[in-house]
């Protein structure tokens, strides 16, 4: 019944989306149901990408909130919709806007690069706004004698300072609750059951740094390691010749790598790795927003301004 219910439901969106010139966005952390009704499915990077180029009037973002600000911010002429207001960032809420203005006191003559993982007041602040698809290339964008204020994750801060091997990043001590879960012993533990797996590895993962040194030292030397952005594992796993994969990083982007590779086995470094404010967008929210209309993003447009200068940084650098 429930099976009948959900197959209906998604009938309708797919019904309703076509009829209203809707475009839904959503993030590869989001329900499976969820992913089969939308338009693109994407990390941050490519949401925002898809966001400035649709040509639907009217944009369905499906992931947590400051995802559907930064659509609001990139596309000001088209009407941006959330199923859920409610549904936040653990991260994002590390930070706040007075905060980051004291930090940058502090530092005056520093660049400031926060993840997009941020809200709209704070991208306002930035210098540059990255994702963990293309965090090392922002930073190594940036003149070597330029002191940076890296915000707000310090796994992936930590991540970029050791790629880059800049010794003048300050980075902001927050974390994602979902990754920063994920603990070397919970890898290590499904490593040690899949002895043939490769390791895919979020940044933002709080097993990241010691996972890092322990790569440059080769204790995984007989282990395919990658440390990746979301997209990045995607593309990886379609591409590479291994049939079992071990990934850290949040539990629903599991769905997708399935789907893409029915002959391969993807197993989660922790099972508790889920988020629970992108679980909170539903079918049933999906198509709530979508009949009403409801659920409508805005960013002041002072703020827009100004935060649309870090996030076209962003977008510009691959």
């Amino acid at each position: 019944m429930l099976v009948q219910q959900s197959s209906e439901l998604k009938e309708e969106i797919m019904r309703l989306k076509k009829e209203k010139d809707v475009v839904i966005l959503a993030h590869n952390y989001q329900i499976p149901d969820v992913q089969d009704v939308a338009d693109f499915t994407g990390d941050s990077l490519g949401l925002s990408r898809q966001a400035a180029t649709v040509d639907q009037k009217t944009i369905l973002f499906c992931g947590v909130h400051f995802m559907a600000e930064t659509a609001a911010i990139i596309s000001p002429e088209k009407k941006v919709l959330i199923p859920d207001l409610e549904a936040g960032c653990s991260l994002s809420d590390s930070i706040t806007v007075d905060e980051l203005r004291n930090w940058k006191n502090q530092h005056p003559d520093a660049i400031a690069v926060g993840y997009v993982n941020t809200t709209a007041e704070i991208k306002a602040e930035l210098d540059y706004c990255c994702t963990s698809a293309n965090a090392v290339n922002v930073v190594k964008s940036i003149p070597e004698d330029k002191d940076i204020l890296f915000l707000p994750d310090m796994f992936l801060g930590s991540y970029v300072a050791k790629m880059t091997g800049r010794k003048n990043m300050h980075i902001w001590a927050g974390e994602c609750h979902v990754h920063a879960g994920i603990t070397p012993e919970d890898v290590t533990k499904k490593l040690e059951s899949m002895q043939d797996a490769e390791f895919l590895i979020h940044p933002e993962c709080g097993c990241t740094t010691p996972m890092m040194y322990d790569v440059a030292d080769g204790s995984y030397d007989d282990k395919k390691v990658s440390i990746l952005s979301t997209e990045g594992m995607l593309k990886h796993a379609n591409k590479s010749k291994s049939k079992n994969f071990v990934v850290a990083t949040e539990t629903g982007i599991l769905y997708k790598m399935k789907q893409q590779n029915p002959g391969k086995t993807f197993i989660p470094a922790s099972e508790k790795a889920e988020c629970q404010y992108m679980k909170m967008i539903t079918l049933e929210k999906v198509y709530d927003a979508l009949i009403n209309e409801k659920n409508i993003v805005t960013v002041p447009k002072e703020i827009a301004d100004k935060a649309r200068l870090a996030i076209d940084r962003m977008l510009a650098i691959s």
